[in-house]
């Protein structure tokens, strides 16, 4: 949020998502929310194809016209063959700002194509969790007669963008642990749990970000739905994460 120019936390990002009817409009900052929800969520062979990007940059609230679309899709492909990673990655915010996109897509580019090139099942958003790699994002290709300067500002801010980008996987290998440690506790204490639908509960839990405490479950009624929320804070299984008396949401 913070790279795209926003103010919204957290726990506005969720309450724009999990407070509101499925169907609706969840407003710009939720459609963001969803932009880097598709890159975790969806395989990352399938992220960049035309269907997927035109996809994405509607919820970066862009409206590309199909030719814009194929061309940043051929971009892409030509980016994911090249040799050198460096050139990848720097590629990915250069093509986006070709089309006249900002950084924020710039960073959703380069982690997707970085999950093909490394094999992964899933991406996983470094760059874009990174808010301090705006500065190194405005990358340009030196024009003709610029000389060294200009290539050396080049390969200057490609060194910052690789170093956003280690900043961000150790952040995320710390988060990885954290989350592992708290999915741990939650399985330690769910055969306790005696409320009808637990195991569904517990499977919520531990497949998303977080639930709100009306989400209507099969065999678990909102009164008993509440009292299972307020036994796994109890048990230290799950955290309270708006902070406030209604419209609770759970989470790891």
């Amino acid at each position: 949020m913070k790279q795209a120019g926003r103010i919204e936390d957290e726990a506005a990002l969720r309450d724009a998502v999990l407070l509101t009817k499925a169907g609706d409009d969840v407003g710009p900052a939720g459609r963001l929310l969803l932009a880097w929800r598709r890159l975790a969520a969806r395989p990352a062979g399938d992220l960049l194809t035309a269907k997927s990007l035109a996809a994405v940059l509607g919820e970066f609230s862009y409206a590309p016209d199909e030719e814009v679309v194929n061309d940043l899709a051929d971009e892409l492909r030509q980016l994911g063959a090249c040799d050198g990673t460096v050139g990848m990655l720097t590629g990915a915010f250069i093509a986006a700002e070709r089309h006249a996109f900002d950084r924020t897509v710039g960073a959703w580019l380069a982690d997707a194509l970085l999950a093909q090139r490394l094999g992964w099942a899933h991406s996983v958003p470094l760059l874009g969790a990174e808010a301090a790699v705006g500065a190194s994002a405005r990358l340009r290709r030196p024009t003709t007669g610029s000389g060294a300067t200009s290539t050396e500002t080049h390969l200057e801010r490609a060194k910052g963008l690789l170093a956003a980008q280690a900043r961000a996987a150790l952040r995320a290998i710390d988060l990885s642990a954290e989350l592992g440690r708290r999915a741990d506790r939650l399985l330690a204490v769910a055969p306790k749990l005696r409320a009808k639908a637990a195991d569904a509960v517990v499977d919520k839990l531990l497949s998303d970000d977080a639930i709100v405490a009306s989400e209507k479950i099969a065999g678990m009624s909102d009164r008993g739905l509440r009292r299972l929320f307020d036994r796994l804070v109890e048990f230290g299984a799950v955290r309270e994460l708006s902070g406030r008396p209604t419209f609770r949401i759970y989470g790891l």
